[in-house]
């Protein structure tokens, strides 16, 4: 057994512990063309094992946790001398017996197969990946991640931009710098993050087109017509414009999770699955009105605790799209063009804006961040905080009766 290498910063628990969380790995080298690394996280750290290939590039693996918190088993939780051990043996493979993953660089196509796998275990939404696999041009998904460029990936999106709107690109994207973010995250050789970051930046002023703030008497004019496109989707409607959730949240919303045993009722409506775990899903509470409140327990009726408060019509729960064609309907009833459900969350962030909601308890409670609310809603912002602003504005005419000729100017 070769000599073990020491590494004062490495060799304990208490010494790996009081280094900084980075990403990238603390290396040591064990020998010839060979590292041991040691990436702190804010749980336990990992050991990561780096080889030279002789050909003036080099491999990476990840080879355990470290026993940072648990007891080392030799296997899946190892000490400092005990990985060095796991490095040379995985060094002393045979090159032809090295996986896909433990050498070679995954394409722009792997990437998305493996982020795929990584929204499926967080309950993430697939279509994401589905929807850049649509327009993907096969030049691009086949290219190595860490050669990607700068201009190859503006040229993508330019392209796009001449048949989707702005905002279906910035949309698709998003999704494709997630992607590759979680590449490069994984395989410390990919070092041109900056390309992605430049070459997929998103369109300026896509958003805005389109935020349609509905005034209330539109509003209630659209709840009184699905109310009579039938009572289930009335339901739905109302609940959506008090709360401003998006339609998924919505469908996902329990019986239990109405509390209206109390004066002011809430309901607690599940976040979005935007980048979380299933299992970490956090509610939030949203208030309600009193009618409201009881419309939702007299259709909450005798089922259990877990079932889905929101129904469909004919009892089937909602899913994704299958409120669109019966909003079409109630919308043209109600006289109005140009929507869609997205509206009354709209119209509720910018009711609650004008209404003096702090601005970070309504990103809290649209389950949306402050600077998202600022990028998107600053007009209504702006005029909000006039409001605010002139109740502290000094006149020193207040009281006096000035007469103000045609152009407006005071005499």
């Amino acid at each position: 057994m070769p000599q073990h290498t020491r590494a004062s910063q490495l060799e304990t628990r208490t010494a790996r512990l009081k280094l900084p969380v980075a990403k990238k790995p603390y290396w040591v080298r064990i020998g010839d063309g060979l590292s041991l690394g040691y990436r702190r996280n804010q749980t336990a750290g990992t050991w990561v094992v780096r080889v030279a290939d002789g050909k003036g590039s080099h491999w990476t693996k990840a080879i355990g946790a470290a026993d940072d918190f648990a007891e080392a088993d030799g296997a899946g939780v190892l000490d400092f001398w005990k990985a060095q051990d796991h490095a040379r043996t995985l060094a002393g493979r045979r090159q032809d017996q090295i996986t896909e993953d433990d050498g070679k660089l995954a394409t722009v196509e792997q990437t998305l197969a493996r982020y795929e796998d990584d929204l499926r275990v967080r309950g993430g939404d697939l279509q994401n990946v589905a929807r850049i696999r649509t327009h993907l041009p096969p030049a691009l998904a086949s290219k190595t991640v860490a050669l990607l460029t700068v201009r190859e990936l503006r040229g993508w999106r330019d392209g796009l931009a001449k048949k989707l709107s702005p905002a279906a690109v910035n949309r698709t994207m998003c999704v494709a710098k997630a992607a590759l973010n979680l590449a490069a995250d994984q395989d410390e050789r990919i070092t041109n993050a900056r390309a992605w970051k430049k070459g997929l930046a998103a369109i300026p002023g896509a958003t805005n087109a389109r935020n349609v703030i509905m005034p209330e008497h539109d509003i209630r004019s659209l709840i009184a017509s699905a109310y009579r496109e039938s009572e289930a989707f009335g339901l739905m409607l109302e609940t959506a414009a008090v709360t401003g959730a998006r339609s998924s949240q919505l469908a996902r919303i329990e019986i239990q999770d109405l509390q209206d045993a109390r004066r002011d009722p809430r309901l607690q409506v599940p976040s979005s699955h935007k980048g979380r775990s299933r299992a970490k899903v956090a509610r939030i509470s949203v208030p309600i009105p009193l009618g409201l409140a009881a419309r939702l327990r007299q259709a909450a009726g005798d089922r259990p605790d877990d079932a889905q408060l929101l129904l469909q019509a004919d009892g089937g729960i909602w899913v994704k799209g299958s409120h669109r064609h019966a909003f079409d309907r109630t919308a043209k009833s109600a006289g109005l063009t140009g929507i869609s459900i997205y509206a009354l969350r709209h119209s509720a962030i910018v009711r609650d804006l004008l209404a003096g909601v702090p601005i970070r308890v309504v990103a809290a409670q649209h389950d949306t961040s402050v600077g998202q609310i600022e990028r998107t809603y600053s007009k209504h912002i702006t005029d909000h905080a006039d409001e605010i602003s002139r109740r502290a504005m000094l006149d020193i005419d207040e009281g006096k009766v000035m007469h103000l000729p045609v152009g407006g100017e005071r005499r």
